[in-house]
């Protein structure tokens, strides 16, 4: 008997009809109550040459019903039973905003469970599907993914690339006609193709416009794509991408499809980030107490290699001076790692850089006051290594096949048991013997031939990688993990469940972070993103900026600094430390409030900031030479209209603003208006010489 089940977010609605299969009707703006003639009002027409009855776009679109587009299912038994269809066994509706559907093919020997749950605070909405094998013969599953449709209007998508030191960068594209598809088969979410996607109605900006955005929670590979169907429907589909023989099932085994993650707004891209956020800040992020997150200063572009107790207290006695409040020694520290192509895989301590042991490194950092770090690789090795040279078998490789080295290392094979046993009891006695509070946990690269006795095996090795962490968790609930993969490769909900921060790029370019940190700011909020200040030059550049652009880059994140705070001029010490203070400062707003991003006509502009019910901080970034002579105004959004609120300008440039005769005389006296006046009348803005920041914060009086 049909049926329709109704899920209500706090501003939208999801509306599912259950026949055969359920088929989702409603997927946007809340609607208050269905009338009676609601399935007849949406009752579709069938057009002529084509199947003589209407055929759903169903939460798993089946081939064998006669959906030719890309089914939601793919697999075979020894050639047979390689188009299942289902029928609904029965419902289960564990809340008012979730649903679970069992159904099954008698013929094929499946059954499939779909669940999804629309929450109701944050609008996020997530599905996954199972499916298991009811046969006496195995089953070879090729592709299970999740399917979300999309009204006709949703014409224009935009979605996430880039590269090492140059990730999040986002592309628009027309889906008019056809799809878009997005494969990652790095074995890691990787720098190249994030798994997120935004669809809306054409023209869509970051405050205005019916948006649906899309992320799929996975570790490994995965697939994404957007169809427009020749009938006008549409949908975003995403699941792992399995490699072949992958996924075989044995008699009652079964797969479960990653957490597909999706939310509408119709307040723009500011509405999806903020839902986002409000979720991950809600169900994912498990931090281990309480406490503010604590500035950082990682050592790796301060000393790379160069490992010596003594120097490495002078840097840490200078951390602590600028106002660090957690102190992370990188790369360098165990045994035999001169460089970066040995010792990969021996997790002990190397005695000759550190005679003394750690002990009085870390007990130096915390009589400073702060908590102590450490870098690690677990996942990799070197074939110039005592491991390597002990367990050649412990990789993961085809056997018969050379394997191209990445980064001068290779991939442990987490599946096997030994392998795993080492690595836990390694990371544990490290933890357990020395007063390490964080690990950088670090992945610098692709899986080449990920083979497990032969079986294609980025699954089960993703898996082991959860599990790793895990088991290590469990031992050390205190202890934070920051998930690193050269920066922003290995980066989603899944991970982040089990960690508590990303390092978004090793690029530290302040101007090349202003893309990367919007990019990763759509699904992210500030207090997992790391961001950090580096050194004048920027490491990976060779760029120069001014420490006003680099502190004020670096403020609406986790801060932290990565640089050798010894060899620092005094002067740029003093800027770091001023803006380390500043972060200390709004940190309870930033790692809180509601992120937004407002829309400019400047291109080369950005303007972005965080806001509560008492406050609001704004940034403006001048990237490059501003298009127009006289900038438009700065007009706020979210405020009270009749509140009243005072402005003041928190940092700017010390240049003396060549472009401007004069500046707006708001600027040297600060001034008091309503929310009514900044919002829709606005702020007259200086005109920014390029690559400079200007920071604004609004106080309700």
């Amino acid at each position: 008997m049909m049926q329709v089940v109704h899920l209500r977010g706090r501003t939208s609605s999801l509306i599912i009809k259950v026949d055969d299969m359920p088929e989702i009707l409603h997927w946007g703006q809340k609607v208050p109550q269905l009338s009676e003639d609601f399935l007849a009002g949406t009752q579709r027409a069938i057009p002529q040459a084509r199947l003589d009855s209407d055929i759903p776009l169903t939460l798993c679109p089946e081939s064998g019903r006669g959906q030719f587009g890309a089914p939601g299912i793919e697999g075979h038994r020894n050639g047979q039973h390689w188009a299942p269809v289902f029928s609904i066994a029965s419902i289960e509706q564990p809340s008012d905003h979730g649903v679970i559907f069992h159904a099954q093919d008698a013929v094929a020997d499946l059954t499939l469970n779909i669940e999804l749950s629309l929450d109701p605070e944050s609008d996020v909405l997530q599905t996954r599907m199972a499916v298991t094998n009811t046969s006496s013969h195995p089953y070879t599953l090729n592709k299970l993914a999740s399917t979300l449709p999309l009204p006709g209007y949703a014409t224009e998508l935009m979605h996430f690339y880039g590269s090492w030191i140059r990730e999040f960068h986002t592309e628009r594209k027309d889906l008019s006609h056809g799809s878009f598809i997005q494969e990652n088969r790095r074995g890691r979410t990787s720098h190249e193709n994030f798994p997120g996607l935004m669809v809306g109605r054409k023209g869509f900006t970051e405050q205005a416009g019916d948006v649906w955005g899309f992320h799929l929670g996975w570790s490994g590979n995965h697939q994404m794509r957007a169809d427009a169907k020749s009938d006008g429907r549409r949908f975003v589909q995403a699941g792992e991408l399995l490699f072949p023989g992958e996924m075989i099932l044995d008699v009652g085994a079964s797969y479960t499809t990653p957490w597909l993650y999706g939310t509408f707004s119709r307040k723009g891209l500011n509405g999806v980030s903020q839902h986002f956020h409000k979720y991950v800040r809600e169900n994912i992020i498990k931090f281990p107490n309480g406490k503010p997150r604590p500035v950082h200063l990682n050592t790796w572009e301060g000393i790379y290699f160069d490992h010596s107790p003594e120097y490495i207290m002078k840097m840490a006695t200078g951390a602590a001076a600028m106002g660090v409040e957690r102190f992370i020694v990188d790369d360098g520290w165990f045994i035999g790692r001169d460089h970066d192509r040995a010792a990969l895989g021996d997790w002990y301590l190397d005695e000759v850089k550190y005679p003394q042991g750690l002990e009085p490194l870390i007990g130096h950092v915390n009589k400073l006051g702060m908590e102590f770090g450490l870098w690690v690789e677990p996942e990799m090795i070197n074939e110039d290594s005592n491991l390597f040279r002990n367990h050649p078998d412990w990789l993961l490789k085809l056997e018969g096949y050379n394997q191209p080295s990445g980064r001068w290392q290779y991939v442990l094979d987490l599946q096997n048991p030994d392998c795993f046993q080492y690595l836990f009891d390694r990371l544990n006695d490290l933890l357990t013997r020395y007063n390490i509070g964080y690990l950088k946990w670090d992945m610098n690269r692709e899986l080449v031939q990920p083979g497990h006795k032969g079986q294609a095996a980025v699954h089960k090795q993703t898996q082991a990688l959860y599990r790793l962490i895990d088991e290590l968790r469990m031992q050390h609930p205190a202890v934070e993990i920051e998930s690193c993969s050269s920066g922003g490769g290995r980066v989603d909900y899944e991970i982040l469940k089990r960690t508590q921060r990303f390092w978004a790029s090793d690029c530290n370019d302040a101007l090349e972070r202003q893309t990367i940190q919007k990019g990763m700011g759509y699904f992210f909020p500030p207090e997992v993103i790391g961001a950090h200040i580096g050194p004048e030059e920027c490491h990976s550049t060779k760029r120069r900026h001014s420490i006003n652009l680099r502190g004020l880059t670096a403020l609406f994140g986790h801060m932290g600094v990565e640089l050798d705070p010894v060899k620092e001029p005094e002067e740029q010490k003093a800027g770091m430390a001023r803006y380390i203070a500043l972060h200390k400062q709004f940190r309870p707003l930033i790692h809180s409030g509601q992120s937004f991003r407002l829309d400019c006509t400047d291109p080369n502009r950005q303007v972005y900031g965080v806001m509560n019910d008492q406050e609001t901080l704004v940034v403006i970034c001048q990237e490059a030479m501003s298009q127009h002579v006289i900038p438009e105004p700065l007009r706020f959004i979210g405020l009270d209209q009749c509140a009243q609120y005072k402005v003041s300008v928190v940092d700017m440039p010390e240049a003396s603003f060549q472009l401007m005769k004069a500046r707006p005389l708001w600027l040297e006296e600060g001034l008091t208006l309503t929310g009514g006046e900044l919002m829709d009348i606005g702020l007259a803005m200086p005109l920014l010489d390029p690559e400079a920041m200007m920071l604004i914060h609004l106080v309700a009086c």
